[in-house]
């Protein structure tokens, strides 16, 4: 081990070392920004305006709005640091509201937080601070990474609570090994501390809720903006196949959902399956919901295939717990999850991310998004 590494595991001092840090204009970044400045780095500031905030979204607790670039700035002042906004409207309405809706109107169940990591926060962003010559890009995310001889892994916070990692399986082993992320060993209590000792005008800011362009958790709202037309009504099906019900459009309803179903039944009613081409949703009891085995599609591997040849853990949502499964691949991009234990609510367009255990913790082995 090279006792010569600075914090972020460069054998360089942090006064030579520039680094840039992805400023949200919350509590995470800007402390992490903060700690940066404190540590002796060459830190410059980045904020991204994604999307055109309008009034009605003024009260929602949205991340990337109008006031969080203020914040960012302010922060920036407060800290002496170099800070530039990148208006990436276009960018994050392609990459990732575009498919968020399409998603939706496929009768899947879309996670624009890692597409939005995928596209424009680790894509563009990871090409603007190449060309400003930077030696790293830091961001708030609360994921562990371990630099070893120039090559980083990922692994689950040790706050579970706040881990992120399953937004992050996308990530290319190019841009892992240039990001860092310094809050992963760390609690929430811990950053907001830190950010009352720095005394940044965000340390009591609350978290962000929202997914930042569906205010107040409106999805059906946003694809009305977008795709007026598609909200039509179509059958509710039982498992049988018998017509119980009609619905107002497919994009109202996700895998596991129970409210707003409006279909009475003796048993409590759960949506089992989506069928968007014939615009149709099948309900059934809860024990249907189990599912064993899971169709992957784009997969995204940071280790090789060797670590697979035992069972691993899965996770097939963000606030899921971790599963134990044995992964399958095929000779293209796809594979199959067999999980040991039935799951519910395994839903297509989300992600199934892969981890094991090893000294350090719950690597992050990769991951690929749920076809069926």
């Amino acid at each position: 081990m090279n006792n010569n590494l600075n914090s972020i595991g460069l054998n360089k001092n942090p006064s030579e070392t520039t680094v840039v840090v992805a400023m949200s204009g919350g509590v995470d970044s800007s402390t992490v920004a903060g700690m940066m400045k404190k540590d002796g780095y060459k830190v410059i500031g980045i904020t991204l305006k994604l999307y055109d905030d309008g009034k009605e979204v003024a009260a929602s607790k949205q991340c990337c709005s109008g006031q969080d670039i203020m914040d960012a700035k302010r922060v920036a002042q407060k800290l002496d640091i170099e800070h530039k906004i990148l208006y990436y409207q276009n960018k994050f309405k392609q990459g990732v509201i575009d498919n968020f809706v399409d998603s939706y109107l496929k009768g899947e169940t879309p996670i624009p937080c890692v597409q939005c990591n995928q596209t424009v926060k680790f894509k563009d962003l990871f090409e603007v601070a190449k060309d400003l010559k930077a030696d790293a890009l830091i961001t708030g995310h609360y994921v562990k990474s371990v630099t070893v001889d120039n090559q980083t892994n990922m692994y689950r916070a040790i706050d579970e609570n706040r881990d992120q990692s399953y937004f992050l399986f996308n990530t290319s082993r190019e841009q892992l090994n240039y990001l860092r992320f310094p809050l992963g060993g760390m609690l929430k209590d811990e950053t907001r501390s830190i950010a009352k000792k720095l005394n940044l005008n965000v340390a009591d800011k609350p978290d962000s809720q929202d997914i930042c362009f569906v205010p107040n958790g409106d999805y059906a709202s946003v694809i009305q903006k977008f795709k007026p037309d598609s909200f039509k009504k179509g059958n509710i099906k039982n498992l049988d196949g018998k017509v119980i019900g009609v619905h107002d459009g497919i994009i109202n309803f996700t895998i596991g959902q129970r409210k707003g179903i409006k279909v009475s039944d003796k048993d409590a009613l759960y949506v089992i399956k989506i069928d968007a081409e014939k615009n149709e949703i099948f309900v059934g009891p809860k024990e249907k919901l189990g599912k064993k085995d899971i169709k992957l599609h784009e997969l995204n591997l940071l280790v090789n295939r060797e670590e697979f040849k035992n069972n691993i853990f899965v996770k097939v949502r963000s606030t899921g717990k971790l599963l134990v499964g044995k992964l399958s691949f095929n000779n293209d991009s796809t594979a199959q999850v067999n999980l040991e234990e039935f799951e519910d609510g395994i839903s297509p367009g989300q992600a199934c991310v892969f981890y094991n255990k090893d000294e350090i913790g719950y690597k992050v082995l990769g991951g690929g998004w749920i076809k069926n």
